[in-house]
């Protein structure tokens, strides 16, 4: 039974070693991890010299990291040491070490425990500028011993006075000796805040500043595209120094001409808030270049120095300059209730208090967090700013759009009514002149012809003769009357009808029978009047002719918008075979024709032995005016 409990136990042994082997193993890289944190090393022992190693020989002090050099060591430009000491229990089983730096400006040179370690560009001038960028440097354990362990740091700079911004002065941040995956999360983020986006942030700004200069260049009523585009350049080649890090040219032309970019960029940064308010002064379009001119001349009689001085006594009065134009503009737009009042305002307000920040960095000292976020606070609301202007040109080109649409509709429509109306123009000039004309021959038909008709009418000895001239008279009296286009009442137009009607047929023998109301308000045009009096004339002429007739009614009514004349006779009709003949003829096919073109319809009913009806409609809105 004892041997029957061994033989499992031994097995599960035997299973769990192996697992205890490898977490021994494993316990001990992290026991070492734990018990390497980084150490944040803020005092070191500094000495001057321009020697290869620590210059032991030279008097050393200890300083305070940061060190800031324009406070420590006015005037200087190294090359300075810096010496850390720190001790170090098991290297073998510590993990890989690293040393982290913030800001390093300008150049240095790094050595562990005496080896050169790392160098960080040239050494003499000009001096690589490289301040933004954080360092982060391995630790090889192969040079790192038990116990205490030596960083010598050499740095070399700018002093203060000779450089135009505060961040390029020559100054050394605190150093972290640590784990290097502790310390690459750190150098990442400080990366990112230090130089990434600033980078990101200046490359949005030369391609939008571009595009927008380009667009405000060639589109002179948005002359404010045009300003914000070169500000945005002016601010994006303001932070060249975070692309270029080595410059072919010496320090002091390069600071003069970094320098030389702020009346530029204020300019611009007037001009456009000027312009986006709609307002410009011809004192203000002169005074801004001449101060574009005169602050590199000064800063160029100064020398190098007193550059830093002058540039920011320059930086102070350029932003006093900005700020009034901010405030103008506001009042503007606050005066003329704009949309864009309280997102500007904001905008603007955030940039006025990162500038404060900035100034106050450059002149005092800030935090550095809190300088570097007002640094990358400026661009970002200069990039909102050209995201709303876009949005604001885009508006504007859709509104042109519509309204270019919208106007050639209107010119369509207005060519239209000017053809419309030259058409008309020209038919009434037509009209006019054929008035003329028919005036012109109506008048010489009836002083004429007529006369001489007239005088044939009562000399002639031959009654046939008579008869045709005074027939021929008539007809050339109903043709002057067409001509003058006198409108005719159309009660009186039937009183003519019924009178020659009658009259006609009574001498032919044939009885008449004529109705018609008694007072019709409407009248006739002299047309319609002459039209219809043919057509009567030629159904009474083939009543007399052809019918045989004994008798003839004729009917006139004003019916549902129509004139309408009805001649009936109780004559033998009209044969097929005559019927044919009649259609071949003049007779019918005029009547049907003269109905025609007065838009009604003249319509023949016969048949043997039954009389013939001819109906005469015509539609009042053509035939007739009313009274």
């Amino acid at each position: 039974m004892r041997s029957g409990w061994k033989g499992p136990l031994q097995l599960q042994l035997q299973r769990l070693l192996p697992m205890l082997l490898l977490a021994c193993l494993l316990a001990g890289p992290v026991a070492a991890r734990a018990q390497v944190e980084a150490q944040a090393i803020e005092t070191a022992l500094s000495a001057e010299g321009d020697t290869a190693r620590f210059p032991d020989a030279a008097p050393a002090r200890p300083v305070a990291l940061p060190d800031d050099w324009s406070r420590t060591r006015p005037g200087s430009a190294g090359p300075v040491w810096y010496r850390v000491d720190f001790d170090l229990a098991a290297p073998v089983a510590a993990p890989l070490l690293a040393v982290q730096m913030a800001q390093v400006c300008a150049t240095f040179e790094l050595q562990l425990n005496g080896q050169l370690l790392h160098r960080g560009g040239r050494m003499d001038e000009p001096y690589t500028l490289d301040c933004d960028q954080p360092q982060l440097l391995a630790l090889p354990a192969a040079l790192l011993r038990a116990g205490s362990n030596r960083l010598d740091l050499k740095v070399v700079g700018y002093p203060l006075a000779q450089v135009g911004s505060r961040h390029r002065a020559a100054a050394l941040s605190a150093l972290a000796i640590g784990p290097l995956d502790m310390l690459q999360a750190r150098q990442r983020w400080q990366t990112a805040i230090q130089v990434t986006l600033p980078q990101a942030l200046g490359a949005t700004l030369l391609l939008m500043g571009g595009f927008m200069f380009v667009l405000g260049f060639f589109n002179r009523r948005e002359s404010h595209l045009a300003y914000f585009g070169a500000l945005s350049l002016g601010w994006a080649l303001l932070g060249a120094r975070l692309w270029v890090h080595e410059w072919p040219l010496p320090h002091a032309t390069v600071e003069w001409l970094l320098c030389a970019l702020l009346p530029l960029t204020t300019w611009a940064a007037v001009q456009f808030l000027l312009r986006y308010a709609h307002w410009r002064h011809a004192a203000i379009d002169i005074a801004l270049p001449l101060q574009a001119l005169l602050m590199p001349l000064t800063l160029l009689a100064a020398g190098t120095q007193h550059l830093y001085p002058l540039a920011m006594a320059w930086a102070l009065l350029l932003a006093l300059q900005v700020l009034g134009a901010a405030v103008f503009y506001l009042h503007r737009q606050w005066r003329d209730r704009s949309a864009s009042f309280w997102l500007m305002g904001a905008l603007l307000a955030v940039v006025a208090v990162s500038g404060a920040i900035e100034l106050a960095a450059q002149m005092l000292g800030t935090p550095p967090a809190a300088a570097q976020l007002a640094r990358l606070a400026t661009p970002l609301m200069l990039v909102l700013v050209g995201l709303r202007l876009v949005q604001q040109h885009g508006q504007a080109r859709q509104q042109a759009e519509a309204g270019r649409a919208q106007l050639e509709q209107r010119v369509r429509e207005a060519t239209a009514e000017i053809e419309r109306n030259f058409r008309q123009l020209s038919e009434l000039k037509i009209e006019q002149v054929t008035e003329r004309e028919r005036k012109r021959i109506a008048a010489d038909l009836h002083d004429d012809l007529g006369a001489k008709l007239l005088t044939i009418v009562h000399t002639s000895e031959s009654d046939r003769i008579s008869t045709l001239a005074r027939e021929a008279l008539e007809e050339m009296r109903l043709s002057v009357r067409g001509l003058t286009g006198r409108a005719v009442r159309l009660a009186d137009a039937l009183g003519d009808w019924r009178a020659e009607v009658v009259s006609r047929l009574a001498q032919a023998g044939i009885e008449a029978d004529w109705s018609a109301p008694d007072d019709l308000p409407q009248t006739l045009s002299a047309r319609a009047y002459v039209q219809t009096t043919r057509i009567l004339r030629e159904a009474t002429s083939n009543i007399i002719k052809h019918s045989g007739a004994s008798h003839c009614a004729v009917h006139c009514q004003v019916a549902d918008g129509d004139f309408q004349l009805v001649v009936q006779d109780n004559g033998e009709g009209i044969t097929p075979e005559a019927d044919g003949r009649l259609d071949r003829g003049h007779g019918m096919a005029t009547m049907k024709q003269r109905a025609k073109q007065l838009q009604g319809q003249c319509l023949v009913e016969s048949g043997p032995g039954y009389g013939t009806v001819i109906r005469l409609t015509l539609p009042l809105d053509r035939a007739l005016e009313s009274a």
